[in-house]
Formats: C-alpha cells, structure tokens, sequence
C-alpha cells in the first residue's frame, strides 16, 4: 500500500568535509568547555575572530562552510540528530539578526569593562580568556539546542560572527578585494539547470541557489551562501561547481548545449494518467502553446511540479502521438520521493502546467551503427519505449539493421510495457527483446540480471550501446561490453535512479 504522506522538502544529505570541517568542532569542545578549567585557552578566540573576518573580505562567509569550529560541531554532532525543519523566517530577519548582534557586542563590552579592572594583574589574562570561553560555551549550548530541535544550521542564521563576516565581505567587494577571490556557487550554463530543487533542499542554510542566480543567470550571488559545496556534491545534474567570476564565463564557453538548443517552454493540459501498477503512472500531456513538439527517441522534458518554487522534475519522454501533439512520460513513485509524490498526489486529469523540452543528448540513438543495443533495469526502460516506437513501429528512422533490448527487473509485475515489446518484436525480425527477473514468483522467466543475457551475446564492436539504469548495473555492463571490443564512444549511459 503507498503512502499518502508528502516526503519533507529539506534533506539530510552527504555533506563534504574537508579535514579541517571534520575535526573542528573539537577547537569548539576544548575552548567552550575545556576554558571553563583552563581560562588561558580562551585567549585563542580573538585569533579566529580576526582570521574569519579576514577571510570574510576576499571570500565571503566561507570561514562558516570550511573552517568554523561551531559549524562542524553543528554539521557533525547535531545534524545527524536534527529535526531538520524548515528554518523560521523571522529568525533570519534582519531585526533579529540586528538585536543578537547588539546584545552580543553589549554583553561583550561590558565584560570586558569588568576585567579591564584587573589590567596589570596576575589574574587579567585568565579573565580575559574565561570572557571569551563562555562565550563559545554560550553558543555551543545555545547553538546546539536550536540545532536539535528546528535544523543544524539554525544558529547560523542570526550569529554575530556571521553578521560580522557579511560586513566585511560587503566592504570587500565595495573596494574589489573579493573581486578575483570569491568562489560562488556556479552552474556550467544555465541551459542545463533541471530546476529541480535539489539544491535549496539540501543546502544547510536553507538557501535556493536555482532560483537566485545572478543576471547572467550562472552564478548563486547570495551573500548568506557558506560556499560548504553541499549543493555541488548533491547536483544531480552535475553541474554545479565552485568558481571565481572570471572563471565562469570559461567554464561556459566549454559547455556542449547538443541535446538542449531547441529546448522551450510548452503549456499543456493532463489529458490522460494510466495507472500501470501501483507505482508506476502514464502521464499524456496534450500540448496547447506551442501545440508541436519535435523531439529526439531517448531525450526528456521537465514537468511543473511546484509552481510556486518553479520546481520541476525530469522524466524521459515515453512516447507521443503521430503529429506530437501529445507528449507521454511514465513515472514511478519512489520512496521518500518529493516530485513523484507531489505528482502521484495533486495531479489530476484536465490540470494544466508547464513543461520545458526537449533536452538531452546521452540517450539520443545515432543510426548510424551496424547494431545497435538497449539495455536497462527497472523504470530505466522508459527512454526505450520511445526509441522502439520511432525507429520499428513508425519507422521514422533510416535503420534496417540488427537492434536488441535487455530489460532487467525484480518480479513479474515491474515489467512495465512488456506486452508492447514483445508485440514489436513479434512484428519485426530486426528487434529482438530478452527480458530477465531477479526474482521470478514463477518458472516462466529466467532469473538474473541483465549481464547475464549480456555474456550469451556476442554483439560486434561497433554496436551503439544505449544503457539506462543503476550504476551498479550500468558498471558492470560496461565492463562486459569493453572486454568484447566495444569502445567507450559507443557506450552511453543515463541515469533517474
């Protein structure tokens, strides 16, 4: 039975930690707690102060992401432990972070108007540093507290050091030291942004970089951004990367659109949703503006799943109609899915919505080749649904060659469009189609994997290989194929797993 519960939009993730992240928060444990024994090891506090408001002229708040001996110790201890709840808007509002920052230095001064009183003796240094150790100890606890019970990062939001490191990363760039030093969230073009979300949910600062990019539309210009390289790491794109402004224009110099040029967006109505099984949903959109799409067998659209956060989701075309003025996806519902539940959830049939296609360029079949051969694992089939359509039941294709399809699933019933497979296959001696269980109920198909039937086969070394799938399915694809002489050019994966 499924869930009718929505999955949270911010995700605990796989943080990158350098070194220095993983093991600062021990600095924050010696001198928060440590200090309360040893006052003396407070007196290494004025030195980080100076050392990230330095850092903060020339790269912003990159001190928090890197270096921060609290933001380890909240990425570290608290945020495997958070609630990781959406952060209160007000605590980041400007009054708040104002007021903390004036009772901070308040608090700060007066204490440090009291152990002025004791200058010239033997108990001055010790006060002093016992000033700056309950301080860290303040925040430890209180930053601690708030990160358990909203999200890791929630102190960060108001800190006063982080206040601090905003005012002097904004005199930097009002001078131009930050000018060639400031290293931003960037992404390779544009183009190629899914405008999935997958950033702000899990950026620790609860920040949506796919929706603030500067004018030329590359790089993440919010000044609040900790440059943690989080939202790099968990692109699923790949294509966001930390660069300094000169840098970015390169980068998108480099970048091939093939696949993407002629992408734009379409209105489009719900005509139909097919329940194919329990988890697996056909979706017909009919095309009102523009009313044509020309599009490539093996390329995807991005469907409009939250229109107040532009948020889409990318699904491989499935199919269309003779004139494509109906354009077909299939989607799977996954666990702990944001877009698929939204879409198995809210959408209805007669709903309109946006899309944006064609785009991609990995599945697109070149013709060209003697053989050609498709192979896939569980929702991975959908791209080739579209490529038997064009290429055996349209003929829209110049192919009159050999093409095989390898289709790998867990039981009988997630072979989703099998009847239609083997129905092409019937009626077209140059289609062959083999399909294989892992776990079969019944005697009636062959148990394995994919690799399986791939080791009976003897493709030649020029066979196009189209692979779409897990990962660990696709290695070990390739691995058989460039054993048998297959080139790595002609070896193309994609991946929605």
């Amino acid at each position: 039975m499924q869930s009718n519960q929505q999955a949270p939009f911010y995700i605990k993730t796989e943080r990158s930690f350098s070194p220095v992240r993983k093991y600062a928060w021990l600095f924050t444990v010696l001198i928060g707690i440590g200090g309360q024994f040893v006052p003396l090891l407070g007196l290494l506090v004025p030195f980080i102060m100076v050392a990230l408001m330095g850092t903060s002229i020339f790269k912003g708040k990159y001190w928090c992401g890197n270096f921060c001996p609290h933001g380890s110790f909240f990425d570290n201890l608290i945020g495997p432990v958070s609630r990781h709840t959406k952060i209160p808007a007000f605590l980041r509002s400007k009054p708040v972070i104002a007021a903390v920052l004036v009772f901070f230095m308040f608090n700060l001064s007066r204490r440090f108007i009291e152990v002025y009183a004791t200058l010239g003796s033997g108990e001055f240094l010790e006060r002093l540093g016992l000033v700056f150790a309950t301080t860290y100890l303040m925040v430890l606890l209180a930053g601690g507290l708030l990160g358990l019970a909203i999200n890791e990062r929630t102190w960060c939001q108001f800190c006063p050091m982080g206040t601090m490191q905003l005012l002097f990363y904004k005199l930097g760039k009002a001078v131009g030291l930050a000018k060639n030093t400031d290293e931003r969230v960037t992404v390779s073009h544009p183009e190629l942004c899914h405008s999935c979300g997958k950033c702000a949910r899990v950026c620790p600062m609860q920040l949506s970089p796919y929706l603030q990019f500067s004018e030329n539309q590359q790089q993440f210009d919010g000044e609040s951004c900790i440059r943690c390289h989080t939202c790099v790491h968990n692109c699923p794109a790949g294509i966001l990367q930390m660069a300094k402004p000169h840098e970015a224009e390169e980068i998108k110099k480099e970048v091939s659109l093939e696949g993407f040029e002629q992408a734009s967006y379409y209105r489009v109505r719900i005509k139909e949703i097919a329940i194919l099984k329990d988890d697996v949903r056909r979706i017909s959109f009919e095309l009102l503006e523009p009313d044509r799409m020309s599009y490539d067998p093996g390329q995807f659209i991005l469907v409009e799943v939250e229109p107040a956060i532009n948020m889409y989701r990318a699904y491989t075309i499935s199919g269309s109609n003779q004139d494509n003025s109906e354009i077909t996806v299939t989607i799977k519902k996954l666990p702990g899915g944001y877009g698929t539940n939204l879409i198995f959830d809210n959408f209805k049939e007669g709903d309109t919505l946006n899309l944006k296609g064609p785009l991609g360029n990995e599945l697109r079949v070149d013709p060209t080749g003697s053989e050609l051969l498709f192979i896939a694992n569980g929702i991975g089939i959908t791209p080739f649904v579209a490529t038997v359509q064009s290429f055996f039941e349209r003929n829209e294709y110049p192919f009159h060659r050999k093409a095989t399809l390898l289709y790998g699933a867990r039981y009988e019933e997630d072979l989703v469009y099998d009847d239609y497979f083997e129905k092409v296959a019937e009626n077209n001696n140059g289609f062959n189609y083999y399909k294989i269980l892992s776990r079969p109920r019944t005697e009636r198909y062959a148990r394995g994997y994919v690799t399986d039937i791939l080791n009976d086969l003897q493709p030649s070394p020029e066979t196009r290989v189209y692979i779409c799938g897990t990962a660990d399915m696709a290695g070990g694809v390739t691995e058989i194929l460039t054993a048998r002489g297959i080139s790595a050019e002609n070896i193309h994966y994609e991946s929605f797993i």
